[in-house]
């Protein structure tokens, strides 16, 4: 992913520069209470799905910082080759966020399978899904809307963060009601275990499409 120009005597510059970091302010701010809701929502069940989600979702809050932080550290240096540094930073973060989330599913998919046990109150990972489900297809939009101004990188890892975060959530909350509505069949128990498995080979694509937009 190529490092974009600033060009801050372009029209409107300054203003959608403004507007990308109060929306990359907000997205980590909102995205905060998300790992100790879910770290709630885990304790009151034994969804391997739900496990898993309170997992991503904190270190997917460490990739959302970062890519805030990077972004008000860039307006300050002069440097291309720093900004550079501190965009592949941000990208990075970002990748790797989506690596270990998706491999800690995949271990935590597997185990559950083998060692399923029905029941447990969903509810509370459910409402969280879905609502996060809604914040993140909004923050994708609006990432999508910025970066048709202008392209910028840290803002591209973060929509493609967002875009991830999206179809997991669509993922988690699948896998969640029907742990919720039918916990007893069978059925749940593929469903529960296979929708962290779904997640983390998502996750674990999205992290490598960094590396291949790196080398093209």
């Amino acid at each position: 992913m190529n490092s974009a120009t600033h060009d801050v005597s372009r029209p409107g510059a300054g203003q959608h520069a403004a507007k990308s970091e109060r929306t990359l302010l907000a997205s980590w701010l909102l995205s905060a209470p998300g790992p100790v809701v879910t770290g709630i929502a885990v304790a009151m069940s034994s969804s391997a799905t739900q496990i898993a989600d309170a997992i991503r979702r904190t270190l997917e809050l460490a990739a959302l910082f970062t890519g805030w932080w990077t972004f008000r550290r860039r307006k300050r240096v002069a440097s291309d080759a720093e900004r550079l540094r501190l965009e592949r930073r941000s990208e990075m973060s970002v990748a790797l966020a989506m690596a270990i989330s998706g491999v800690i599913m995949l271990l935590i998919g597997g185990y559950r399978f083998l060692n399923y046990e029905p029941g447990g109150n969903v509810i509370v990972g459910l409402i969280v899904a879905v609502l996060g489900g809604g914040v993140n297809a909004t923050f994708w939009v609006r990432y999508t809307r910025l970066l048709r101004h202008a392209p910028d990188p840290v803002l591209a890892g973060q929509l493609k963060l967002y875009r991830a975060k999206t179809m997991v959530d669509l993922a988690v909350t699948t896998a969640l009601l029907t742990v919720a509505l039918i916990p007893t069949q069978p059925v749940t128990r593929y469903v529960d275990t296979l929708g962290s498995v779904f997640v983390a080979c998502y996750l674990i694509l999205q992290a490598l499409s960094f590396r291949r937009a790196k080398a093209a």
